[in-house]
């Protein structure tokens, strides 16, 4: 997905000669703490809330430039370049521009985090298993095999690297929801299961046996 499908134009900006005053109104209306700066129709960075409730607000924002953050990503990036620099400098949303460095609109977080959900399939049913493997044993090839001699598919899968252990962290996101036997699996193969979520075969057989037991006492 491409920061060109998420980008919103509706956002408003300020320039240097705007007050303090009228930012913090826009940011209030608009529920962010942050808002894009153009100078002669070139972006020039973000100024913060936190900022402009520091100063007073018959101030110009040219009396906070060299406050401004200076971060942005290109329209035909992917949007996990958004998501990095969200996270990194704790943005409301990120500015996007184009080849010309001028604002093409931005990305709030609230979207950002919808795409990551859509991105990682967290919408779709599905059960979650997570491996810890040894970097130089990770095959993707295997893992994906295994979980298909259970009649199962990987939807997405991510992998991480644990700062205490160096072990990598594989993320294994099913099409099923019944991860018992994708589990036993793996544990056969000496993989060993970090945690897991999703529902049991042996839970859903005693589910199955109650209800049994339910119905013929009802007799």
């Amino acid at each position: 997905m491409l920061a060109s499908q998420l980008i919103q134009s509706n956002y408003p900006t300020v320039n240097l000669f705007d007050k303090v005053s009228l930012a913090l109104q826009l940011m209030d209306e608009y529920e962010v703490m942050h808002l894009p700066v153009v100078i002669e129709e070139k972006y020039a960075g973000l100024i913060s809330k936190d900022d402009l409730l520091d100063t007073d607000e018959s101030n110009t924002i040219a009396s906070l430039e060299y406050l401004l953050i200076k971060t942005s990503i290109k329209i035909n990036e992917h949007f996990s370049a958004a998501l990095q620099q969200a996270s990194e400098f704790n943005l409301s949303l990120v500015a996007v521009i184009n080849e010309q460095a001028e604002l093409a609109g931005v990305i709030p977080t609230n979207l950002l985090l919808k795409a990551v959900a859509k991105f990682i399939g967290s919408e779709e049913p599905g059960g979650i298993i997570v491996l810890e493997v040894e970097r130089r044993n990770y095959s993707f090839g295997e893992i994906s095999r295994l979980v298909e001699t259970n009649e199962a598919s990987i939807m997405q899968l991510n992998t991480t690297t644990e700062n205490d252990s160096g072990l990598l962290l594989v993320t294994i996101k099913l099409n099923k929801i019944e991860v018992s036997d994708i589990v036993a699996t793996f544990q056969r193969y000496d993989y060993q299961i970090r945690y897991y979520f999703g529902e049991e075969q042996y839970a859903n057989e005693l589910k199955e046996n109650y209800n049994h037991l339910i119905s013929y006492l009802n007799i």
